[in-house]
């Protein structure tokens, strides 16, 4: 399997703009710029979507983890918060909430762990990742 998406930019780093899109069309020449990346402007940027990609591909291997387990979720929802600080993307923190019955949180910790150190975005990025959650 192979997935891609492109990437537009024109003009100088600070001034310029691009636009995004995905293979799938969901992203679809969505625009990112320096305002949206160091400030608050509109659109996207790679650090945001990092954190997607990232909160995105840990929830559906916990899923996955807790569904072999016998347990599966009622609901997940994962934040990913990416710091990059220095021109360097530094930390992953993923903050979970989660609806899962019969599960001891012990039991629950050690799925979470798995997840958090074998999704394939977890495995992609060289920095640190961490997680937290609330069970129930």
């Amino acid at each position: 399997m192979k997935r891609k998406a492109t990437a537009v930019w024109n003009g100088t780093g600070k001034e310029g703009k691009g636009h995004l899109t995905t293979q799938s069309t969901v992203l679809n020449k969505t625009q990112y710029s320096f305002g949206s990346r160091f400030e608050e402007g509109i659109g996207t940027n790679p650090e945001e979507l990092i954190a997607a990609a990232h909160a995105g591909c840990f929830t559906m291997k916990l899923s996955f983890n807790l569904t072999k387990a016998g347990f599966p979720p009622e609901e997940l929802q994962t934040e990913g918060q990416i710091t990059f600080e220095d021109g360097a993307v530094t930390k992953s923190h993923l903050v979970l909430k989660a609806k899962v019955a019969g599960i001891s949180e012990t039991h629950f910790a050690e799925l979470v762990k798995d997840a958090e150190l074998n999704c394939p975005i977890s495995k992609l990025l060289n920095t640190a990742i961490s997680a937290e959650f609330t069970l129930n």
